[in-house]
Order: structure tokens, then C-alpha cells, then sequence
């Protein structure tokens, strides 16, 4: 295929797209990756997004990632700590900007930036071409944004049937909430995990990183596989609809099953399992020491390590529903 990057950039530099930088941080033989020869077009910004677009890159994916013409991605300045510019005249940022946030560079490796200002109509037209060379398209706006600038699936596919278009959401494409952005740390209180983090008898507790937003990358990244799959079957791309409340129920598992099945309310055990003991972090002389038994065998050598090997033939104890009962 002859069209390059580049050329687009030549082509449209004085036409409503500007240059942030370049960055490329391939795998050596990036021809031998299982996504080589697949490009990705990515609208995503935060974390969600550039997350699945850049495991997409670590497989071997061209990942061209679309920013804002003035301030690029939010996260590049969402710090300290900063990675120093090595040319700071190579940057849209002040001169007195320290350099890119760690928390960006985290999750856009591999990946070529261009800014393009979707308001304009020539920066729509460059982005509907790129999306007439591309395999997969990302993005994470707002139910309904792009489709009224001509930008949604239904307006690219029909310039590359082909595309897989993948949608990265709070709430998802319908339903009443659907127009509400979303927020990992609110996803986390609705959908139910702050309620089971933390301590028995503390405050519901935010994980310390951004879970939802990471899986919902991940689900994505797995839809994404399998739409390319089916579009090697059937010829056609498909619109994947993904969003962080359903990702974030999805993954309270046995949490949720729990309840389903057993009618057991979900409640905040600390470092405890409700299911597994011992299954925790207990306090030391010098400090904590955590320890997981997840089978008698496990126990019996937890024993035998701690001097008590009588322990594991105790009736109190002799199997995990005996512990969990008698911890």
C-alpha cells in the first residue's frame, strides 16, 4: 500500500492538521508480530482507550493516534513525575513545561501522533480517509459525538467495510445513561466494587489504580481480536460497543454469582477471602506478612512452615469450608 503517514501529513500540513511529534518504540522485527500490516486509527484519550490501542501496538499494530491541535491527549500533563523533553522546541507545550507525564507515556507506547481539529471540515475529511486505510478505528467519545460530524460507524463503513470499529464508553451506545461521560472512580462506586474494597468496618475504598478503565482496555482489545477473526470469515467489520459499568460488572465474578446463587450479600472483608482461609495480610513484629492457602495440601504445608504441622489435623480445620467456618 503506498499511502504513508507521512504523505498525509505533507499533503494536509497547511489544511487543518498539525504535527505534535513522532515517537516510535517498536519491537525489534515488528514484521514477525501477529498484528503487522494492521493499522489502527485512535480517537481515544485518558486511559481506557490508549490502553487497548497500545497492547494493539505491543502485537505489532500501526497505531496512529489522533490529539487535540492545542493540548493533545489530557494526560500529557497530568503530573509530576515528567519525562524531560530531550528538544523542547519540538513540543505544542510552553517552554516551562517539564516534559510528558509519566501516566501518558504509560499507556502510548508505539504509537505516531498527529493533532487533527475535528471541528474543521478539512480535518474531518483527513480523518475519514485515514479510516478508509485502516483496520480497526478506536475511540471513546460520547455516544452520538461523531456520528454528527459524519464520523460514527455507520458513516465509515461505508467508505471501508472492512473497519472494525470499536466504541469505549461510561454507560454504552443505549440506555438511559448513555450520554453521561464516565469515570473510573465512579464506575467503581455504581457497579459495586468500592462497596466490597476496604476495611470490615471502614468506608468503601477506590482500588489504588484504575482498574475499569484497564479491563475495559483489555475486553476491548479482546473484541477487537475477535471481530478481526470474523472479519476474515464474512469480509465485513462490526461495531464493538464497550463501556465501563458493564465491564465492571462483568468482572465482579464470584462476587456476583455470590449473590445470584446464594442470595449472600456482597460486603468489605479487608484482605480476607469470604470464600478461601487463610487467604490474608496478617500484622508481624516487624511488620505484615500475607498469606494464601488455597487447598488442604497448601495448609498442610503452611503447617509444617510455621511450626505447628498438628494444626492441619485439627476438625476445626481440616478443610477450607472448616476454615472459612472457624478462621
Amino acid at each position: 500500500m503506498a499511502f504513508t503517514l507521512y504523505r498525509l501529513w505533507s499533503r494536509y500540513s497547511s489544511n487543518g492538521i498539525q504535527i505534535v511529534r513522532r515517537h516510535s518504540t517498536q519491537a525489534r522485527e515488528p514484521g514477525k508480530l501477529p498484528l503487522a500490516g494492521i493499522r489502527v486509527l485512535d480517537m481515544t484519550r485518558i486511559l481506557a482507550g490508549p490502553y487497548c490501542t497500545m497492547l494493539l501496538g505491543d502485537l505489532g499494530a500501526e497505531i496512529i493516534k489522533v490529539e487535540h491541535p492545542l493540548r493533545g491527549d489530557d494526560t500529557r500533563t497530568w503530573g509530576p513525575p515528567f519525562k524531560t523533553y530531550k528538544n523542547p522546541k519540538n513540543t505544542t507545550q510552553s517552554p516551562s513545561f517539564p516534559g510528558e507525564s509519566a501516566y501518558y507515556l504509560s499507556v502510548n507506547r508505539n504509537k505516531k501522533s498527529i493533532a487533527i481539529d475535528m471541528k474543521k471540515e478539512s480535518g474531518r475529511r483527513i480523518l475519514t480517509e485515514l479510516a478508509s486505510k485502516c483496520d480497526i478505528l478506536v475511540e471513546n467519545f460520547v455516544p452520538g459525538k461523531l456520528a454528527k460530524m459524519q464520523l460514527g460507524y455507520n458513516d465509515l463503513r461505508l467508505v471501508n467495510p472492512r473497519l472494525v470499529y470499536a466504541s469505549i464508553t461510561g454507560y454504552g451506545q443505549t440506555g438511559p445513561y448513555r450520554n453521561k461521560p464516565g469515570y473510573d472512580v465512579i464506575i467503581e462506586a455504581e457497579a459495586g466494587l468500592m462497596h466490597i474494597t476496604g476495611e470490615e468496618d471502614g468506608p468503601p475504598v477506590k482500588v489504588g489504580v484504575a482498574v475499569t478503565d484497564i479491563m475495559t482496555g483489555l475486553y476491548t482489545h479482546g473484541a477487537i481480536m475477535a471481530a478481526l477473526l470474523a472479519r476474515d470469515k464474512t469480509g465485513r467489520g462490526q461495531h464493538i460497543d464497550a463501556s465501563l459499568l458493564q465491564t465492571q460488572t462483568s468482572i465482579l465474578a464470584n462476587i456476583a454469582s455470590s449473590y445470584l446463587i446464594g442470595g449472600q450479600e456482597a460486603r468489605r472483608w479487608g484482605t480476607r477471602h469470604p470464600s478461601i482461609a487463610p487467604y490474608q495480610v496478617f500484622a508481624t513484629l516487624d511488620g505484615s506478612v500475607c498469606i494464601g492457602a488455597g487447598n488442604n495440601t497448601q495448609f498442610a504445608s503452611l503447617c509444617n512452615a510455621i511450626g505447628m504441622p498438628n494444626l492441619a489435623l485439627d476438625k476445626r480445620f481440616v478443610t477450607n469450608a472448616d476454615r472459612v467456618s472457624n478462621r
